[in-house]
């Protein structure tokens, strides 16, 4: 295939950004309203949860190789990735569902269906997750084209990721009586109820897996591949050997609080503006930036390389974030302001990680002649959940220190300073240790047109022989 030219439809590439709309929206939703809704509706410690989903999340995270590994051994006419999509659609939407449902249990026996719902949960997510992530190596030769399809699609992805913080209200309003429309009573919202979530739930979990379902009915794989039957360790040996991967999977690790904020959104609104269902304000002010930040990044990329756009949006990371504690929440319009400059870092964080690990797996083809991006994705989606489940359980712990408690309608302002400390310049911090690794990648600028352009020429070859 000609990797000068476009082959992918406006239909695919709608498909694709729907797909990842969809499934990110219920993965969003988990990811601000669980921690939450245990506290509120079943009287869950903040912290003990926070560890639990930590430890599930790295005990799911053993699933991903796994899942990885399977794919690099399938054989099918629908591809090598699209089938793995299409068996995560219905435990995804089941288990969605079953973990917002209220269950008259306490202490341990409440801890232990915690961790079991959320691990069956986790399983059935990373069936979804690995090959959606490395379907973005296999939808075009063109590497300009892949970036900027890339870009589209998560540029729709992050919105996604805060598609809840509107569901949320919108299910409050359906349900009679609901905390949005009786909730203000003295400034401060009612906490929603159990009902509200769990119908949040089934919109969420219901729609969310019919739009990811989009990618298997409308997308084609079309970069060519041999079947690989891979062990455990030839999974190791391979990203040992994949150096530029290596550095991108060092760097997300290092940069792990990062994604704090979005783990704790929820509770930073009911702290700092007043009540649960505000983080639709809080969380879209910083979504619009990160939405604008996905968009501009394939420029960027076009005058820079990925790398260099990579340190210069973490630099910048650093910067703002420190900026913005600094200058309080006493303004509404100033801190606004700036929590939607933060948000305009995080095209490093969510698009620069697919786009390097789509051009590592190139590297590893011709440096070996073997394609793996089953264990490339899955060690980047192994990385992913470990990384946000740290992020989350180190914002819950320090909710915990900073005294948070999820029925409270007033909190004290030692509580509002670290909550706020928390959210915005402590990620700032590992923005800017996010940077140490990625000064030496170097698959950027003309050396990565080098090798989409050897590997189109293999190719070639390789037909022209049999």
């Amino acid at each position: 295939m000609d990797i000068t030219v476009k082959h992918m439809s406006k239909k695919e590439i709608a498909a694709y950004s729907v797909g990842l709309f969809g499934f990110q929206a219920i993965v969003g939703f988990l990811n601000s309203y669980q921690a939450e809704f245990y506290g509120a509706t079943m009287a869950a410690d903040l912290a003990v949860v926070g560890i639990l989903l930590l430890i599930v999340r790295i005990v799911s995270a053993g699933f991903d190789p796994v899942v990885g590994n399977m794919i690099e051994r399938k054989n099918s006419k629908r591809g090598k990735l699209k089938p793995f999509i299409l068996l995560s659609l219905i435990p995804l939407a089941i288990m969605t569902i079953v973990i917002f449902i209220q269950v008259p249990l306490r202490g341990t026996a409440l801890y232990a269906y915690i961790f079991v719902t959320f691990l069956l949960w986790s399983l059935a997510m990373t069936l979804g997750d690995v090959p959606s992530q490395a379907i973005a190596s296999v939808l075009t030769p063109n590497p300009t084209e892949r970036t900027n399809v890339v870009s589209i699609a998560n540029t729709l992805k992050s919105v996604g990721f805060a598609a809840a913080y509107v569901v949320v209200p919108i299910a409050c309003l359906i349900i009679p009586g609901g905390s949005l429309v009786f909730g203000y009573e003295g400034g401060k919202d009612n906490p929603i109820s159990s009902t509200e979530y769990l119908l949040s739930a089934v919109i969420i979990g219901v729609l969310g897996c019919l739009m990811f379902s989009l990618i298997v009915l409308c997308n084609k794989e079309r970069v060519a591949y041999k079947t690989e039957k891979m062990s455990f360790g030839d999974m190791r040996r391979t990203l040992k050997d994949n150096k530029p991967l290596m550095m991108v999977i060092v760097s997300y690790f290092l940069g792990f609080g990062r994604q704090m904020a979005m783990g704790i959104q929820i509770q930073a609104a009911n702290v700092l503006l007043g009540g649960q269902n505000l983080i639709v304000v809080l969380g879209i002010t910083t979504a619009i930036g990160s939405m604008i930040s996905m968009a501009i990044t394939p420029l960027l990329i076009k005058k820079l390389g990925e790398r260099n756009v990579f340190l210069m949006l973490s630099v910048y990371g650093f910067v703002i974030s420190f900026i913005t504690f600094f200058i309080g929440t006493e303004n509404r319009v100033l801190m606004f302001s700036f929590l939607f400059l933060i948000g305009l870092q995080f095209g490093a964080v969510t698009l620069l990680p697919m786009i390097m690990t789509a051009d590592c797996v190139d590297y590893y083809e011709l440096k070996t002649g073997r394609r793996t991006e089953g264990t490339a994705y899955a060690v980047l989606s192994l990385t992913i959940k470990v990384c946000l489940a740290m992020g989350t359980a180190l914002g819950l712990v320090l909710l915990r220190t900073a005294k948070y408690d999820a029925d409270a309608t007033v909190f004290s302002e030692s509580t509002k300073s670290l909550v706020y400390f928390t959210y915005t310049a402590l990620p700032g911090i590992f923005s800017l240790l996010s940077v140490i690794p990625m000064i030496k990648y170097d698959i950027s600028g003309q050396k990565k047109l080098d090798i989409s352009k050897q590997l189109q020429d293999r190719r070639e070859a390789a037909k022209n022989t049999k």
